[in-house]
């Protein structure tokens, strides 16, 4: 298996050392490739993306978020602490991300730059961690460059990412550009910007949208200025919407393989599915991601004719 030399952040503290390399090992198996499946959706999409012809049942209940957490291979799973309050208890196995900051879609860029700024202190998941002793590995937070609001998620998410790390804990930065003065949130150029923002707060991990060439197209190339850009903060991408797995998992594999991307952060395209199905599609990102399996074989964890142990 991948393996890679984990190098410890300065702000780590020497007796939180230990703590920090049993995180990331947790959370990447010590490959630095990150499998986090996203929950922070039902805040940032609030029902859009839990109900409708196109999603199972099986989504329509927040504990399903939880049943695939537990039952599948992931890196970590980050979702908003009053949910992992309300449901950890009886998913005590489950390595959390807990994400800070959230909003809803609703406010759009027309109307208003967005800010989103953090419900709870980093205290309080710390203690929160310590009081219910709950597999609290990192923490989450979303900044957007380029809004008018920017100083002020910065500075959160800089304290939070300082803080974070004296306790030993990881961090993931969400980057995403928006805002009136984003002619292209997709710019290559400007994703690869964000992603180095991220690296000076300080994250262990960037999560980025995918850039788009100028016909509007992906492509995994473009995806090389954000990783240089990002230094030894490590780049994940965003999962996006619902596709077909043989597509999706060919689109993980070549930002791996071509940009040096070390993950993703996929939450439809594995929750919008049943139980049983999804469970089998997070063994096969997985598969992809920490494992390095070739698409072939992990299309074989997800239709059942192969097991991932």
């Amino acid at each position: 298996m991948l393996k890679v030399d984990i190098k410890i952040p300065a702000d780590v503290p020497p007796s939180k050392r230990e703590e920090y390399l049993k995180n990331y090992n947790i959370a990447t198996e010590g490959t630095g490739r990150l499998f986090l499946f996203a929950g922070d959706q039902k805040v940032e999409h609030l029902n859009d993306d839990f109900y409708g012809p196109d999603v199972h049942p099986d989504d329509n209940n927040p504990e399903h978020l939880f049943r695939i957490s537990s039952m599948a291979k992931i890196g970590a799973f980050a979702t908003q602490l009053g949910l992992i309050a309300r449901y950890a208890m009886d998913y005590p196995n489950i390595p959390y991300i807990v994400k800070i900051n959230s909003k809803t879609h609703l406010v759009k860029t027309s109307q208003k730059d967005p800010i989103s700024l953090a419900w709870v202190d980093i205290e309080d998941v710390i203690d929160f961690k310590k009081q219910t002793g709950l597999n609290i590995i990192g923490v989450g937070y979303t900044v957007y460059p380029g809004s008018e609001y920017e100083a002020e998620m910065l500075k959160e998410a800089a304290r939070i990412t300082y803080k974070a790390h004296k306790e030993g804990l990881l961090v993931v930065i969400w980057s995403y550009p928006r805002g009136k003065a984003v002619k292209d949130e997709r710019d290559p150029h400007l994703i690869a910007g964000a992603a180095g923002l991220a690296a000076c707060i300080g994250a262990d991990f960037v999560k980025v949208n995918p850039p788009r060439d100028q016909e509007g197209k992906e492509d995994p190339a473009l995806l090389k200025e954000a990783v240089l850009a990002a230094g030894r903060t490590k780049v994940i991408c965003a999962g996006g919407k619902s596709i077909q797995p043989r597509e999706f998992l060919q689109k993980l594999y070549d930002q791996i393989h071509i940009a040096g991307v070390c993950g993703n952060a996929t939450g439809r395209n594995i929750h919008q599915k049943s139980l049983e199905e999804a469970v089998r599609f997070s063994n096969a990102i997985y598969a992809i991601t920490v494992r390095n399996y070739d698409v072939e074989r992990a299309m074989k964890i997800y239709t059942g004719e192969e097991k991932l142990e």
